[in-house]
């Protein structure tokens, strides 16, 4: 008997090492299984903060660059604006030489050392891209022109420019100086 009690204690430690193996296993395969559920959770969550984080950046990025377009324009502007304040100054003495040369011309004086002195301000204007406003014979623009006398003449169409009295300048695309003119009306 002794043999068969060894027997049956035998075939019983066997079913129950295979319950405990199955159950062993599907504990395995229920904690698997949350802790798959648990990380995907986990993933997705991290994949929001980084989409997040990205847009943050983004529009942070969007920013500075706005303010390094907006700091560039103001730099620019102000060093134009300072050009521009110099140049009128300028001007002011330019027509001066200008004035003295058509002096000397009609008195008929030698003015090759005002010529030469002319050419160097008009390198000096160009180098700082101040184009002067040619009028004679266009229409009056308030924009680029300051009228400070009529003349009647039915010939012409209202408001030609038939005299510039000063000559206009711009600089970097804006007027800084407007021209003297004097303007046409038919009556």
């Amino acid at each position: 008997m002794s043999n068969e009690t060894n027997s049956d204690e035998v075939t019983v430690d066997v079913k129950s090492n295979n319950e405990t193996e199955t159950n062993s296993s599907e504990e395995e395969s229920e904690l698997l299984k949350t802790d798959i559920e648990s990380l995907s959770k986990l993933l997705d969550l991290e994949k929001q903060k980084t989409s997040e984080y990205e847009e943050k950046l983004k529009l942070v990025l969007a920013d500075f660059q706005n303010l390094d377009r907006k700091t560039q324009t103001d730099i620019k502007n102000g060093v134009n604006s300072k050009i521009n304040e110099f140049m009128l100054d300028f001007l002011k003495i330019y027509d001066d030489f200008v004035l003295a040369k058509e002096v000397f011309s009609e008195s008929k004086i030698n003015s090759e050392g005002l010529d030469s002195i002319l050419k160097n301000m008009n390198s000096l204007l160009k180098k700082y891209q101040v184009i002067s406003i040619d009028s004679l014979g266009e229409i009056f623009d308030p924009n680029f022109h300051e009228a400070i006398s009529i003349v009647n003449d039915p010939d012409l169409d209202d408001n030609t420019i038939t005299k510039e009295i000063r000559k206009g300048y711009i600089s970097h695309e804006r007027v800084i100086r407007p021209t003297l003119v004097e303007i046409s009306k038919k009556e």
